[in-house]
């Protein structure tokens, strides 16, 4: 390979400090790899084809990926759904959460097969904590929840513009206008449902924080990767960080499949 053609394929970008391989070294750094597959819950308002950039970036780097279609129904019925595709992938496996996903993972990541998980801009609860509890609304008020709309069988919602001005602000208009039209509404009694276990305290933890976010505020990122004593990253990105920042998000996988 020329030197020209090594310039236009590889990429380096340096985070808080630390230099990371991106795609170009992909085929390079797969041997370093002790994971085998990775397993993406998306969360409330999304679905599985949030997780596409991050797919091929890790696909490239040797990983075989599931992205879960979560029906966003109950706590359990997800757990259920993600504990099926932990089923499918190859061990070791790295579990990997956004926002709701968050609660989904804390519960299922105490699967046996997977060995890291990785929180995305998500909810770490602790033991006998819904999702409510952990949100802490009372101290991080968060302008993209209180935009939220229910319907009549009673399940959230997030109106086009609010999906455009508090989940995806950093998106192009016709992409964060997908997410919208294309976003899973969850129902509003999950949201109640507490976790049991607390996969985060057993097993290494990762944390990809959204430094804009108006859906799960910075600040309560912060204080959930300091509690579970995360390894976490920070960006500048909105709550659809796995979106417009996916080689930043792809990168901190990599590095707890490492």
């Amino acid at each position: 390979m020329s030197i020209k053609s090594i310039f236009k394929t590889t990429v380096t970008a340096t985070i808080t400090g630390l230099a990371f391989a991106s795609i170009g070294f992909g085929a390079a750094f797969a041997s370093d790899l002790k994971a085998k597959s990775v397993v993406l819950v998306h969360g409330a308002f999304a679905d599985a084809s949030s997780w596409k950039h991050v797919t091929t970036i890790l696909e490239k780097a040797g990983l075989d990926v599931i992205a879960v279609q979560n029906p966003l129904d109950t706590l359990s019925g997800d757990v259920a759904f993600t504990n099926r595709a932990i089923e499918r992938a190859e061990k070791p496996v790295v579990l990997v959460g956004h926002s709701w996903g968050g609660v989904v993972i804390t519960e299922a990541g105490i699967h046996d097969k997977v060995k890291s998980i990785v929180y995305v801009a998500a909810y770490a609860p602790n033991a006998g904590q819904n999702l409510f509890d952990a949100a802490a609304l009372d101290r991080h008020p968060a302008p993209g929840i209180a935009a939220l709309k229910k319907d009549a069988a009673g399940y959230f919602y997030l109106p086009d513009d609010a999906m455009k001005k508090y989940f995806a602000p950093d998106l192009p208009v016709a992409e964060a206008t997908f997410m919208a039209a294309s976003q899973g509404l969850i129902n509003s009694k999950a949201l109640g449902e507490p976790v049991t276990h607390t996969a985060w305290s057993e097993k290494p933890t990762f944390f990809a924080i959204s430094g804009n976010d108006f859906m799960t505020p910075t600040a309560l990122q912060h204080e959930f990767a300091k509690k579970m004593g995360a390894t976490a990253r920070e960006i500048d990105a909105s709550h659809s960080i796995m979106v417009s920042q996916p080689q930043f998000v792809a990168d901190l996988i990599i590095e707890a499949a490492k």
